[in-house]
């Protein structure tokens, strides 16, 4: 047994990790109700949301490549902030992967429902866990050839939705709404038809759409030649959000005008039933099938590196930081799909389960932009401290300190929006409770800390 992990993500891995990272189920679940709710300008929302993000993502980028050895961003934050920030950010990530984790098993085991009604949900969801365990559990490497077929999918579903609608765009088909055309984007009503207040809410819904973007910064540890791979998958980011999100939406709303588009169902199946696909709904139930794995597959191997990270800190228990031949942290993997398989029980004891889930992704989401925040805040920390470094980095953040500042105040602006909206009121009042508890926790830590150097000390 050893307690260091191996370089085994390729390039062709970093770069699908990162387009399925950028694309969740929401977009072909949701879509249908950011439309109705906010019309047309809901593609200028993914248009600031995605730009925001990929400054974000440079940030995020420039501190990697400056330190290598960073496994995570718990350790930028650990390194440039402090340990104390270290230990809020990693253990607030890990939250958000088990509590979102949770919800996305919970998905699986209703989109499975789709073929066989019978099935328990309780049984789907434990399969789920103990097949993406099994495959962690072989080596990175099979993480991520997962995450590169779970992504193809996505991918090759969207391609082909904007490929078909183009060709309908062009020949201006006639379908049971009128003629398809580009005009149908503008035509049906102002760009902005509910208003300021409606174009500001639509933020939390696209936010929501993008968490999982950062899990680059959790692969860093384990990429061969960095310096060349993440840059090419951080620089890639603005071209998939506005081929797979812009693109993707503006078809849907030149082929189906955003009035009569169901916001109860996906438009996806909408589309590919429009032009005839008789087996609609059982593709796209299957391509959020294999979203909603990845993103499962995904949050196991996000929250066992974290933990690794936490153990080598001295911040959890050392056996976390175990790994085996092929450099798997193997005890951190078993005790995060344990944590997950609360998900099993609870399909168990509540059948309808899917709203409890619903408050919890929610809270996730909202600390997830919590650690956004820290992360952009080590990276002002790293300029200031780091200035030469900063200057000679041939990966810089546009902009700098100032970019940096402005992501953070969107941040902020987000976690304003989140208070506005009902069904996400109650995570922002809830989660203090959370960074409460960890201050205390921490206290205790470095209390026995103190007390055990001391106890060391008075030995020799």
């Amino acid at each position: 047994m050893t307690n260091t992990l191996n370089r085994e993500l390729s390039n062709r891995h970093i770069q699908l990790i990162a387009i399925g990272g950028a694309i969740g189920t929401g977009l072909f679940l949701g879509a249908g109700q950011s439309i109705s709710l906010t019309g047309p300008s809901i593609l200028l929302t993914y248009i600031i949301v995605g730009f925001v993000l990929f400054m974000f993502m440079r940030a995020m980028g420039e501190m990697l490549l400056h330190n290598t050895e960073y496994k995570t961003f718990a350790d930028i934050a650990h390194h440039q902030i402090g340990p104390f920030a270290g230990f809020v950010t990693g253990w607030t990530y890990w939250l958000t992967w088990i509590t979102s984790g949770m919800a996305e098993i919970t998905a699986v085991a209703k989109y499975v429902e789709f073929w066989i009604p019978d099935l328990p949900n309780w049984i789907t969801s434990l399969s789920c866990i103990l097949i993406l365990m099994a495959f962690n559990l072989t080596s990175t490497k099979m993480f991520g050839e997962l995450e590169f077929w779970f992504a193809i999918i996505k991918v090759v579903t969207i391609i082909a939705l904007i490929i078909v609608g183009i060709v309908m765009i062009v020949f201006a088909i006639k379908t049971p709404f009128g003629h398809t055309s580009v005009a149908n984007i503008f035509n049906n009503g102002s760009f902005f038809p509910h208003g300021a207040s409606g174009f500001f809410m639509s933020f939390q819904m696209v936010v929501f759409s993008f968490t999982g973007i950062e899990i680059l910064g959790i692969t860093a540890g384990e990429t061969r030649n960095p310096e060349r791979t993440i840059p090419r998958a951080i620089n890639s980011v603005p071209i998939r959000i506005l081929l797979f999100y812009v693109g993707a939406l503006a078809v849907m709303m030149s082929i189906i005008p955003w009035q009569d588009i169901d916001p109860n169902n996906s438009p996806f199946v909408s589309l590919f039933a429009l032009i005839g696909v008789p087996f609609a709904a059982g593709l796209i139930n299957f391509v959020v099938l294999t979203a909603a794995s990845s993103a499962c597959n995904s949050g196991i191997f996000a929250n066992n590196r974290i933990l690794f990270g936490l153990s080598e800190k001295k911040q959890t228990h050392h056996l976390l930081m175990k790994t085996n031949r092929k450099g798997v942290p193997y005890i951190a993997i078993l005790v995060t799909c344990a944590l997950l398989s609360i998900t099993v029980l609870l399909n168990y004891l509540i059948p309808n389960a899917t709203q409890v889930f619903f408050y919890v992704t929610a809270i996730s989401t909202i600390l997830l932009v919590i650690v956004w925040m820290f992360i952009m805040h080590s990276y002002a920390k790293y300029v200031k401290s780091h200035p030469e470094d900063h200057k000679r980095s041939a990966f810089k953040l546009p902009g700098g300190i100032n970019m940096a500042r402005m992501v953070q105040l969107f941040f902020v602006f987000v976690l304003i929006i989140l208070f506005l909206v009902p069904d996400t009121r109650m995570g922002i009042i809830l989660s203090p409770i959370w960074f409460i508890l960890l201050a205390l926790i921490y206290l205790r830590y470095t209390r026995k800390a103190r007390k055990l150097e001391v106890n060391n000390q008075k030995e020799k």
